[in-house]
């Protein structure tokens, strides 16, 4: 209930109120199952509404939808109100935004690699310190090159061409090995399979579209379906620590307001503690210490507030406590530890109160004034204005349909980023790769074109060399013969003269013979003999 400036969230002796101005020093609500939290819950986010503060809250078991709707005056819930007072309640409901990381009960939420950053993502992945460093560096690599980092298909991306040329980057950055390339990349793969993969991406959420109010000054109550997130709980927890380091990176200061600009609620906080590296704690711790001063309040729902760091607890200034059971000795430990963080109230055993506390009753201490603890009071808890349960399904799907978010983050984007950007280098890289391939098998066939070619001229050359010989030899033989034939002829020539000049000689001879014969018988032997020797010498 919002009543005269105040948030009444319980009646004990005396109303039990909240201040607005004090709802950013953050809160607890603790109990154990079935003790009355989430019903406190509701009346505190309401009862802010109310006031115009804003809020988030996680809805892990589905039943904080009942917010968007009416509730409605039974019997029973008559007659508890009358017993603390109150009557002609007001039933409403409170204005409503649904959102879920996979997009399915409200509108998606989305941030991107970079956004998250590599310190939350060595988180989510549950990476060692070697793993984390690694991760770091090709962070700094993709700035460097201004490759975004927006899903994680750009992240795979990245660390496989981080791997390839790492050798590069050793000088610059480190060591970067492949078995640690290996190892985040399985990690990646987990959270893929987780449904991980749907909370990377565009259009990132702009938490400055939370801190909003209706028309008539209510403040509207975004309700976060973990329904499905909280079955993975490292996604989970990281998820709200990357919400709350986004909205103390996102607003600015503002020191003392009259109230929040708005409140967060975590369902189920010890998921954020549990198996949390030093590093990670030092960043809730900071971040809760510091968010304050930006108009932010935080609220932690857990069955025990052991579940929170005690550097945490200690910032935790606005405090409700429902029962918690002593069965055993550390139980009864943490009775103890949860009943001297309140203020002692000299009316009752608050060790005992804890333990005695009937479902919707409660511890609470909340802020006066100055910022100082109240005393505790043992108070009922108002019940809220709205459903005590979950919204049914067909209201709540109306919401999400009309939502104006699920228009602006309904459809995701998918804008060049490393992904793209590499797998566009590989592309060049591989036809680059096909050319130079092309240009070698062609320099290749002009090498075996220009030897097959010399083959050729070199057996052409051989064969005109041996055409040539043969041609030389052929005319060589034809002179030969040629010659011989001459010298035949010649002598065949010869021999004719020969044989002539012989025929001739015996013919002279013949003729002189018969000169000589005849002459004799005119002249006488021995004057024919001297005529026929004269004859000679003249022949000759």
């Amino acid at each position: 209930m919002y009543v005269e400036g105040k948030l009444r969230i319980g009646m004990g002796e005396a109303p039990v109120e909240m201040l607005p101005n004090m709802a950013n020093r953050h809160g607890l609500v603790a109990g154990a199952t079935g003790t009355g939290k989430t019903v406190t819950v509701k009346t505190i986010i309401q009862s802010m509404s109310d006031a115009g503060i804003p809020t988030f809250v996680a809805d892990v078991k589905g039943d904080v939808s009942g917010i968007a709707v009416a509730g409605e005056a039974s019997e029973k819930l008559v007659a508890r109100l009358a017993a603390l007072g109150i009557e002609n309640y007001d039933f409403h409901a409170c204005p409503v935004s649904f959102w879920d990381v996979f997009g399915e009960g409200g509108a998606p939420v989305r941030t991107t690699v970079t956004e998250m950053g590599p310190v939350l993502i060595a988180r989510l992945l549950d990476l060692n310190e070697v793993q984390q460093g690694v991760l770091n560096i090709v962070f700094h690599i993709a700035d460097d090159q201004g490759m975004l980092l927006l899903d994680l298909k750009d992240l795979r991306s990245m660390l496989a061409y981080v791997s390839e040329h790492a050798s590069d980057y050793t000088a610059t950055y480190g060591n970067v090995t492949g078995q640690t390339i290996g190892a985040i990349q399985r990690a990646l793969l987990q959270l893929e399979d987780a449904g991980g993969d749907v909370f990377f991406g565009e259009p990132a959420l702009n938490i400055a579209d939370w801190i909003r109010t209706d028309s008539d000054g209510k403040g509207v109550v975004n309700i976060l379906d973990c329904v499905k997130l909280a079955q993975q709980p490292l996604l989970y927890s990281t998820f709200l620590l990357w919400m709350l380091t986004e909205l103390y990176e996102l607003l600015p200061e503002a020191g003392d307001l009259d109230k929040p600009k708005i409140c967060f609620f975590f369902d189920e906080a010890h998921l954020l503690f549990n198996s949390a590296p030093a590093a990670l704690l030092e960043k809730v711790e900071q971040v809760v210490k510091l968010i304050r001063s930006k108009g932010v309040g935080v609220y932690f729902i857990t069955q025990n507030p052991s579940d929170i760091s005690s550097a945490v607890l200690a910032q935790l200034g606005n405090r409700v406590q429902h029962a918690l059971r002593a069965y055993t000795p550390a139980e009864l430990k943490s009775i103890k530890a949860a009943a001297e963080s309140f203020r002692e109230n000299p009316a009752f055993d608050t060790q005992q109160a804890i333990t005695e506390l009937a479902t919707g009753e409660a511890l609470i201490s909340f802020l006066d004034e100055d910022g100082r603890p109240a005393i505790v009071q043992r108070a009922k808890v108002i019940a809220p204005a709205c459903s005590m349960g979950a919204a049914p399904d067909a209201d709540k799907r109306y919401l999400i349909d009309n939502s104006e978010f699920k228009m602006k983050y309904g459809t995701p984007v998918d804008r060049e980023s490393a992904y793209e950007v590499l797998a566009g280098k590989a592309v060049e890289a591989a036809a680059e790769a096909e050319r130079l391939a092309a240009e070698e098998a062609q320099r290749k066939l002009d090498e075996e074109e220009a030897k097959r070619a010399e083959k050729e001229a070199e057996a052409a050359a051989k064969r005109a060399e041996r055409e040539a010989a043969a041609e030389q030899r052929r005319a060589e033989r034809e002179a030969a013969a040629a010659e011989r034939k001459a010298e035949r002829e010649a002598e065949a020539q010869r021999k004719a003269e020969r044989k002539a000049a012989e025929q001739n000689e015996r013919l002279i001879k013949n003729v002189a013979a018969a000169a000589l014969t005849s002459v004799s018988r005119s002249l006488g032997t021995g004057l024919a003999r001297n005529l026929l020797g004269a004859l000679k010498k003249g022949l000759k």
